[in-house]
């Protein structure tokens, strides 16, 4: 039995941010923020809008192109880092709005790699006799940005996408998922405050250790290597090369980390989606999008091999190979 994506789904909200807006905000510009990271917009919440807001408007999407009903879901697993509470999990809360009555459902923590995690977890699931799981990716990484931190705030985007992932008989469907961590480089990309470790204080807030810190020189480097090594590990552990891959769809991050990547593997990139320009970094979120935008604009078609690739906090980093 074989796990396969049978529809996908995306949303992101309705207010756009520019890059001509944050320039307002920070001492930067338009032309930096594009040369640096290839963003030039992102997608921002409404006063009010939460996790579980965005996830349901993409997994609705995605369980009507599946031709999946919400009661036929065996479980619900949402990958996201910004959930609407600390308790109870924000993939009990759509299963309720979703109307899933007899899917269990928990998050998953892995940062921008969680929707490839999540997608090694709906294979395993389906592998084992389950038959429709929806895996979701949501992230309001807005409300963790320092606004007033002008080498991350033009980096983030708020949006979701999800995928139904079912149980088929054919050869097509996940072919694998290869995930790794190394939790020796935690502090390259982290939120400090807010968890066991720094309860929420006022001393917290005054050290702005809610939102999300990063090292980025270190991080470029490590991330490029990485997500080279992972591609290479995922293409050997199939006998197929580089030029066998009809798509790579990487997660949004920086367009010169995604450059310097496929430059290294020898890949076209004619052959990998970018929509970073559009979105910024939607953690979790980035890779479903992406991959609902090329499913529904017809760059995915039967057959093709398409890959993933992501790499996040923890440090995270992984992949999956799929036969459409």
């Amino acid at each position: 039995m074989r796990a396969r994506i049978t529809g996908t789904g995306s949303y992101a909200p309705e207010r756009v941010v520019t890059n001509a807006d944050i320039e307002r905000m920070v001492a930067t510009s338009d032309e930096w923020i594009r040369e640096r990271t290839g963003i030039r917009e992102r997608h921002v919440v409404a006063d009010g809008q939460a996790c579980s807001d965005l996830a349901l408007v993409a997994a609705e999407r995605a369980l009507k192109a599946a031709g999946v009903s919400a009661s036929e879901l065996d479980l619900i697993v949402l990958a996201t880092c910004t959930g609407d509470t600390p308790l109870p999990s924000t993939a009990c809360l759509l299963q309720h709005r979703l109307g899933a009555t007899r899917a269990a459902a928990f998050d998953l923590g892995a940062a921008c790699c969680g929707f490839v995690y999540a997608l090694g977890v709906a294979d395993a699931y389906v592998r084992t006799g389950m038959r429709h799981v929806l895996v979701v990716g949501s992230e309001v990484m807005s409300a963790i940005t320092d606004w007033t931190d002008r080498n991350t705030c033009v980096l983030f985007g708020d949006g979701a996408g999800a995928a139904v992932v079912s149980a088929s008989g054919d050869d097509r469907g996940i072919l694998s998922t290869h995930l790794h961590s190394d939790g020796s480089m935690c502090d390259l990309i982290t939120v400090p405050g807010g968890g066991t470790r720094i309860p929420p204080s006022d001393q917290m807030v005054t050290d702005r250790l809610q939102y999300i810190k990063m090292k980025g020189n270190e991080t470029f480097k490590v991330a490029v290597r990485t997500l080279e090594e992972v591609a290479r590990e995922t293409l050997a552990a199939h006998g197929v090369g580089v030029s066998d891959v009809d798509l790579y769809v990487p997660h949004q991050a920086n367009v010169r980390i995604i450059k310097a990547v496929v430059d290294r593997l020898g890949l076209p990139l004619e052959k990998v989606v970018l929509n970073m320009d559009r979105y910024g970094n939607t953690s979790a979120a980035s890779i479903p999008i992406a991959l609902d935008e090329a499913v529904r604009d017809g760059r995915v078609r039967d057959g093709q091999l398409i890959m993933l690739g992501a790499f996040g906090a923890g440090l995270t980093w992984a992949s999956a190979l799929i036969r459409w």
